[in-house]
């Protein structure tokens, strides 16, 4: 169906069906990762490169909607709910779920919605020019950025953050712009998110590029990225 098998995501507390679910997709040739409670679910949202999450809409002192707000800041990862009811359903998809379907599904049926959540995901990223800064080329089409052949392995939140970053090379970005856009929620007061985020990036660029790219801190507004030309690493 897709050239590379696409990473999909179960969150759901029901054991039992959360397996089986991860049994079929298996076997129709998807990377199925499975996440029996809310907290692992929301932790490989931020820390696994994903195609699709499938959610169960009922989930432990949440409701349909938090839950899908709580996947919406940590990624933009398109989102696909197990509903109780038709009406649960539409509810849910006006809350900006990206599908929805009433349980119990037949696989096929299942498989259907799947594919066209996964295809309008793959057209709507097939235009995404990649971005050159300096010895890195990143790619929003498939969220990675990579110096020749040597990647840096980011997490979803900080490809999405560093993605932001490259796109306004040169130039700063405010943390008011920053956190609606990378964490989907405005600023808090004595909020380190974000910088906790950077810190994170700054090892792992340096890891793959040195010093010929550093994200500086702008007092007062926020971050900016810098690429540092040939001659003046020489001096560094």
């Amino acid at each position: 169906m897709f050239k590379n098998p696409r990473r999909i995501l179960i969150i759901d507390t029901d054991a039992e069906r959360c397996t089986l679910l991860v049994d079929y997709l298996r076997l129709e040739g998807f990377h199925a990762l499975p996440a029996h409670a809310v907290e692992a679910g929301l932790d490989a949202v931020e820390h696994e490169a994903l195609d699709l999450i499938i959610c169960d809409e009922v989930m432990p002192g949440m409701t349909g909607e938090a839950m899908l707000a709580a996947l919406r800041t940590r990624s933009d990862t398109p989102v696909l709910m197990l509903a109780d009811t038709e009406e649960d359903a539409e509810a849910i998809k006006k809350a900006g779920a990206d599908d929805a379907v009433v349980k119990p599904c037949p696989p096929r049926e299942l498989y259907a919605h799947i594919g066209g959540i996964l295809r309008r995901s793959s057209s709507s990223r097939a235009t995404a020019t990649p971005i050159v800064v300096g010895p890195l080329v990143v790619n929003p089409t498939e969220r990675v950025a990579k110096a020749g052949n040597r990647p840096v392995e980011l997490t979803t939140t900080e490809f999405s953050l560093f993605e932001l970053l490259a796109r306004n090379a040169g130039g700063p970005v405010s943390k008011e712009e920053i956190y609606p856009k990378v964490l989907g929620r405005p600023m808090g007061p004595y909020d380190r998110a974000i910088d906790v985020h950077v810190s994170s990036i700054r090892h792992k660029l340096s890891a793959v590029v040195g010093k010929a790219l550093a994200i500086e801190s702008v007092r007062g507004v926020g971050y900016q990225l810098i690429v540092r030309p040939p001659e003046e690493l020489q001096s560094l």
